[in-house]
């Protein structure tokens, strides 16, 4: 080769080079690089067909790309590629004159000279290969492996660059995934403390839509009430240090919708030079465990009241009885046995109430189930309560053909003992208690009325819960911890029904439940 042709040539092959490192960097696609490379490549070593194979995760190889390569040589190349891998054995000049034949017979070319050069990555990883065949009886020559070298190593840099791009996209959609399927609430913040990402927890705790939160100071989209701890988002908070993270609480109020009460940790990130990047806010909502500490405060509070008041007058007259110098009639003994026999009832009721309510807590409240008459133990219940309040007037209800139904004897006579005895503590004037029942398909729906001071709407989804008693006048002059309605509830549940209520503030209340008809 002349000097001039060689010139022409290496400028040829350095244009050619240079031409696929712009196309490196100028993100096309792999196919597109790959394809380009191969070009390139076919043409200076004068190749008339070729390909570009790749390794797969899972095993075996692929054609990415082809030159001079028509659909019927594709399909004979795949199947064969599929079962192979680039070890060293891949290589090889009797592995290369396997591929030459099958292209030759599939092409139909007097195809006679082949050369294949792998595509290695830093620390020799084979990721692929490229392969190129020309007819005649001129070799390739040790110039044209090495000048292939060239384009080999950037088809290597493209598959490499091409991998970890996807890589890249498959851990940030992982992320994307992981953060808005998060149960947390998550907010990722710029350093100026504007919201960059939320999800869709965060969405529900706050009660905005994402394009109402992205873009905004984290001081407008958390509102806090009540705030305690730190809180980066608002006004006039130093940045943490590096390796800092910040915790603070407080309460989300939402129109229309109850108050949550969440936790907030605040996570930074910094670069190597320690540089702000942004600032990850993760929101828990911790109401109910807040809710369990005021809980079991009021259930100390309570209990200790309630317990206290009838252990101080069973000790108090049980003393009384006791001394050898006090005046006591027959008639004041039989009065101060009473008292304590009452109080003693009282403490007894209140242990066994909470047990049952530590019972149902704990998912282990028994029933045993029979078929009962529901009328007949309203009537054994209202006979005893007549005896206790001579100011109401208890009247029944029940049809002469009422189904019994199928329940817990004793359950249900406590069911009926708490709203009859919550129907003679908020009706406190006397009045009217009715108790009655009516049959309604596959159930029975019994309800017990009173004429008393009735439950605000507000408060009425709350009286079923736990230790929750009604906000009113008669509260500090009425016994009981507020277990009553919640052991109503659970019971009534656990035989498969349900309880519902409709009151009048003046008027009184009627509490309704149901029960399985026995058939």
């Amino acid at each position: 080769m002349s000097l001039s042709l060689y010139s022409a040539y290496r400028q040829r092959q350095l244009e050619a080079l240079l031409e696929i490192s712009r196309a490196l960097t100028s993100r096309l696609d792999l196919p597109s690089l790959l394809r380009t490379i191969l070009h390139y490549a076919a043409e200076m070593v004068g190749a008339e067909v070729g390909y570009i194979a790749l390794t797969r995760p899972g095993g075996g190889m692929r054609l990415a790309t082809g030159y001079g390569l028509p659909s019927r040589v594709f399909n004979a190349l795949a199947p064969y590629l599929a079962q192979k891998s680039a070890d060293p054995d891949f290589w090889s000049e009797a592995e290369l004159r396997r591929q030459l034949a099958i292209v030759r017979e599939a092409l139909g070319a007097p195809l006679e000279q082949a050369i294949a050069l792998p595509l290695v990555l830093e620390g020799e990883q084979s990721v692929g290969g490229i392969f190129l065949f020309r007819s005649g009886s001129a070799a390739f020559s040790p110039g044209d492996r090495s000048l292939l070298r060239d384009f080999a190593d950037q088809a290597a840099i493209a598959v490499r660059n091409a991998r970890q791009v996807e890589q890249l996209r498959v851990e940030k959609a992982r992320v994307e995934t992981i953060i808005e399927n998060s149960p947390n609430g998550v907010l990722i913040l710029d350093p100026e403390m504007r919201v960059l990402v939320s999800n869709r927890a965060l969405s529900n705790l706050v009660g905005l839509p994402p394009e109402h939160i992205r873009g905004r100071p984290c001081a407008e989209v958390l509102q806090l009430q009540n705030p305690t701890g730190d809180h980066l988002c608002l006004s006039g908070r130093p940045l943490p240090p590096p390796t800092g993270v910040w915790y603070g609480e407080g309460d989300i109020v939402r129109p229309g919708r109850r108050r949550v009460t969440v936790g907030i940790t605040y996570s930074p990130l910094f670069d190597r030079n320690g540089h702000l990047l942004n600032i990850i806010a993760t929101l828990t909502d911790i109401t109910r465990y807040r809710e369990a500490e005021e809980l079991k405060s009021t259930f100390i509070s309570v209990i200790s009241h309630e317990l206290k008041t009838p252990v101080s007058l069973i000790k108090g007259y049980a003393s009384t009885l006791a001394r050898e110098d006090a005046p006591l009639s027959p008639e004041m003994v039989r009065e101060y046995g009473r008292i304590i026999e009452e109080e003693s009832n009282r403490l007894n009721e209140l242990i066994n109430n909470l047990l049952d309510a530590s019972r149902i807590q704990a998912g282990a409240l028994q029933l045993e189930i029979e078929d009962v008459s529901l009328a007949r133990i309203a009537e054994t219940a209202v006979e005893r309560f007549r005896t206790q309040s001579a100011s109401h007037r208890f009247e029944l209800d029940f049809p002469a053909d009422l189904p019994q139904v199928r329940g817990d004897e004793k359950r249900i006579r406590q069911v009926l003992d708490n709203l009859l005895s919550n129907a003679i503590k908020y009706s406190p004037a006397g009045g009217t208690i009715r108790v009655g029942a009516w049959r309604e398909d596959h159930r029975v729906i019994g309800y017990v009325a009173d004429t008393g001071i009735g439950i605000p709407p507000e408060e009425q989804k709350n009286v079923f819960e736990r230790f929750y008693r009604v906000e009113s006048g008669l509260r500090r002059s009425t016994q009981g911890v507020g277990l009553g309605l919640y052991l109503v509830k659970a019971i009534v549940e656990a035989h498969g029904g349900e309880v519902w209520l409709q009151s009048e503030p003046g008027k009184g209340t009627t509490f309704f439940f149901s029960l399985p008809v026995a058939e």
